[in-house]
């Protein structure tokens, strides 16, 4: 058995992804050696980063997990920064709809979460057909203005200091409410 020294980084995050991808799935140790035809023993010291995996016991992974093994590893290679300068975060504008989408935290594969700072002038009015991954959770923090939130039928009126969290499995609209404009702090977990 390796000492936490002797670990490799990169087999580190490995192992973690690949406890996340067998967790997502719901399934144990057990039915994801039947599915791959790697040993249980094998595959639990692989998540706990004790051994590091061979391309043969990744391309089996892979192939249940239905990626790459580019994929897999492009998800583990670097850690995210951990500070994202306010100069290097990303600002997209639809001029249409008059929405301005700040990435304060951009996404990262290895991570779950991302910050959103949103901007909607007055009258702007959004509405997403679906999104884009069902049971996305979203909480939304009003920090100026009034929001006026959609989903499943039900209608959330925000003011400043207003937090509505949710999954989102349908349909959204996010409309200005407010004759200003309004600012609000979306934080995005990925189920």
């Amino acid at each position: 058995m390796r000492s936490d020294d002797d670990v490799d980084p990169v087999d580190a995050r490995l192992g973690t992804r690949l406890a996340e991808l067998r967790a997502e799935h719901g399934w144990s140790l057990g039915e994801l050696a039947e599915r791959s035809g790697v040993s249980r023993s094998t595959l639990s010291r692989a998540e706990r980063a004790e051994i590091s995996p061979t391309a043969t016991l990744l391309n089996r992974l892979c192939a249940v997990y239905g990626r790459t093994m580019s994929q897999l590893l492009s998800e583990v290679e670097s850690a995210p920064d951990a500070v994202v300068r306010a100069a290097d975060q990303p600002v997209w504008q639809d001029r249409a709809s008059g929405f301005v989408r700040r990435s304060v935290s951009p996404p990262h594969p290895a991570l779950r979460g991302e910050l959103v700072e949103g901007r909607l002038t007055e009258g702007a009015d959004l509405t997403y057909e679906r999104p884009p991954v069902p049971g996305l959770e979203q909480h939304i923090w009003v920090l100026e203005g009034a929001l006026e939130v959609t989903a499943q039928d039900s209608v959330h009126r925000l003011g400043p200091g207003d937090c509505l969290r949710m999954r989102v499995w349908g349909p959204t609209r996010f409309r200005c409410a407010a004759g200003e404009g309004v600012r609000y702090l979306l934080a995005v977990v990925r189920p």
